[in-house]
């Protein structure tokens, strides 16, 4: 009987999905007029939601299941509509309840176990994981040859790498594809020899020459500009360099292979210092290689003696991060994440804490021909790794992410236009983070399973140069003895945005108020003494960061909330959970970053908010000051891509709900979803 009855709702509501309700409403039961209500709710929650009105949406869809209960397609929407508005026990309630009616398959399935998947775990990027292979550059194309003994890489903003190809005298940047997209040969007379690549902080690139005993500069997109330092054994000479790293003050770092030392320059090429001849303590480098600075400190690897040892600025030995023997003959060495460094040894790649000197083991490549030289992680959280010998470039992925494939959503559909429709889709791994680089050859759309005609990929939010940004005020009564702290940050916050995207601001009283809203340069001379909100024992900070977010749901694809406090604040979330606001942001690309005003600690519920949002926490008298505040959010990656195809479809006069699919690939890796909307009624 139950299997009839399923039947029977399924036969209605394939009317409601794919044709017209009012050809059923017109046969004048009430099962045909409850069915012509629904459809009426159901389309004005799916407008709705594309316009970003997610409590709306959610309105309407409960109204639409209260005409056809248990509805599959509306329970669908209404997971959605609760996913994006940050309730997401409510979502998965409703998704499970489609998916036991039979609707939805391995898709919805999918998405249950990711969703559930990210509530219960944190938000660990895996830097102790396995990572495994998912894919490889190859160094030939038919006859052609591509590159050869790739030695070292860098990660770019926008997904492609910088590879140094050692065989040919070459810097190569290759796509998420593996797609050579420029070709590099450095100076007039060439590389000579080239090992390693790093970014410097002005945005140059600065490349080591092995057997040319220098250190070339280049800009961004790889123009030579200069090159410095000379075969010898004196200050800022060379002996066959080898790896790179920079320090905060511009400082550039090279393992001197012939000398067995560490040799120093400052940002304009001029040598400064050498260290790692035998010392106190040290009995000197046989052979150093990776070398690594981070948080004032320089560590450097020895091929020869198989451990790691820490230094100061000055060169001065300061102890061993990992002892001798430890490693069978490690090469590069690079800053992974704040806690820890990522190493290579032979056909492994590790990683090392930083506190503690433990090493884990996260790839080996299997093949006996290796010699792995360099490992990076990238923009999408793969790792790179060059493997000297077998020439080749691997991607290596985490485990659980090469079984699970990308999580991929319609965000939007814009058929104001129709038949041209636009859609916005953004795709992530099972842990959230974003996946950029993609190019239109990733991407599939189907109308009814048949491919969109007209296919074109507009643009990647993560190119974006610019954000919107909230400013959260605290207003609780600590807050009076900063007044003029508070009116600096504002006013150096909105100057550092150069006029750029919209500003807000919104004071966390007893009741959140908008105070502003509007372009930065008017903030030039901001005052905390025109906030109309009052000073209170008690501000409502949960509701102002829903106010604030709201704001932000329909604004510019990148984009935070800055939080300026003292630090003090307690009792502050009484309305909604904390796991409910960090969805909200999350499942809106929404950072949320704190600006303290003392050096009160944040509390607990800042801190949690900040750190599971993409956000930083910031001092206000930091020694670069809160200029660079802003471009933390805009690097923020961004997985967010807009499309544009002509629609096949007929719409019956806008009334027909029509459905749409994509599909994402990338290597061996790649995801779907499926949607639909309404084109405007005629």
């Amino acid at each position: 009987m139950k299997k009839i009855i399923f039947v029977f709702i399924a036969f209605i509501f394939s009317a409601f999905a794919q044709t017209n309700l009012q050809d059923t409403a017109s046969t004048g039961n009430s099962r045909s007029a409850n069915s012509g209500f629904a459809e009426e709710e159901f389309r004005r929650g799916v407008q709705s939601y594309y316009r970003g009105s997610f409590n709306e949406s959610i309105l309407e869809f409960e109204k639409a299941l209260s005409y056809l209960p248990g509805e599959p397609l509306v329970l669908d929407w209404l997971g959605k509509a609760y996913y994006r508005a940050g309730i997401e026990g409510a979502a998965l309630q409703q998704w499970n309840y489609a998916k036991e009616a039979g609707y939805g398959g391995l898709l919805l399935q999918n998405r249950i176990e990711i969703v559930s998947d990210r509530r219960v775990t944190d938000y660990d990027y895996g830097f102790t994981q396995r990572f495994t292979e998912s894919g490889s550059y190859p160094n030939v194309n038919g006859s052609n040859l591509i590159y050869s003994q790739p030695v070292s890489s860098l990660s770019n903003h926008d997904g492609s790498i910088w590879v140094v190809s050692y065989g040919t005298n070459e810097l190569l940047q290759f796509d998420v594809n593996g797609t050579v997209v420029r070709r590099n040969k450095g100076p007039i007379n060439g590389f000579d020899r080239p090992m390693d690549v790093i970014r410097l902080k002005n945005g140059n690139l600065a490349v080591s020459e092995s057997a040319g005993d220098r250190i070339s500069i280049l800009s961004e997109n790889g123009s030579f500009i200069k090159y410095f330092g000379a075969r010898g054994r004196g200050q800022g000479q060379l002996v066959g360099p080898q790896y790179l790293a920079e320090d905060d003050f511009g400082n550039i770092y090279a393992t001197d292979f012939g000398n067995a030392r560490v040799v120093v320059f400052d940002a304009e090429g001029n040598g400064l210092l050498h260290f790692g001849e035998k010392t106190e303590g040290f009995d000197g480098f046989k052979s150093p290689t990776g070398i690594a600075v981070c948080g004032g400190r320089i560590f450097v690897a020895d091929s020869v003696k198989g451990g790691i040892y820490e230094f100061d600025k000055a060169g001065n030995f300061l102890g061993v991060l990992v002892n001798d023997g430890t490693f069978s003959r490690p090469e590069s060495l690079k800053q992974w994440g704040s806690d820890y460094l990522l190493l290579t040894d032979r056909n492994k790649v590790y990683a090392v804490e930083l506190s503690s000197g433990a090493v884990f083991e996260n790839a080996i490549t299997g093949k006996g021909k290796s010699l792995i030289t360099s490992a990076v992680s990238d923009r999408n959280g793969n790792i790179i790794v060059t493997d000297f010998k077998a020439n080749e470039i691997y991607v290596m992925s985490k485990m659980t992410e090469l079984v699970g494939g990308f999580f991929v959503q319609f965000e939007r559909v814009i058929s104001d236009n129709f038949p041209e429709v636009i859609v916005e889709v953004r795709v992530e791994n099972r842990k959230r983070q974003p996946v950029v680089g993609l190019k239109q050859q990733n991407f599939l759309i189907t109308e009814g399973k048949k491919p969109v005609e007209d296919f074109v990929l507009l643009g990647e939010a993560n190119n974006n140069d610019f954000a919107d940004i909230a400013i959260l005020i605290d207003r609780s009564l600590s807050m009076n003895k900063y007044e003029e702290q508070l009116s600096g940050a504002v006013r150096e916050l909105a100057a550092s945005m150069d006029g750029k995207g919209q500003v807000s601001i919104i004071s966390a009283g007893k009741v959140p108020v908008t105070e502003f809203s509007g372009n930065p340069s008017q903030l030039s001379d901001f005052s905390a003494k025109a906030l109309k909100n009052s000073y209170t024992e008690n501000p409502a900070l949960d509701l102002a960061v829903r106010l604030s977010a709201n704001g932000l749901v329909n604004a510019e694809k990148k984009r935070g909330i800055i939080y300026l406090s003292a630090g003090d604040s307690e009792n502050t979330f009484t309305q909604y959970a904390l796991s409910d606001l960090t969805a909200y942001l999350n499942n809106n690309a929404i950072s949320f970053s704190t600006v303290l005003l003392s050096q009160a600690s944040p509390s607990e519920e800042i801190s949690y908010i900040t750190r599971n949002t993409n956000g930083t926490s910031y001092y206000i008298y930091r020694p670069e000051g809160l200029g660079t505040v802003i471009k933390d959010i805009v690097d923020i990656p961004s997985g967010l891509y807009q499309f544009r195809y002509t629609s096949s479809f007929a719409t019956e006069y806008g009334r027909k709900y029509l459905p749409v699919e994509i599909e994402t690939y990338l290597l061996n890796r790649s995801g779907r979803d499926e949607t639909g909307y309404f084109a405007p009624l005629q």
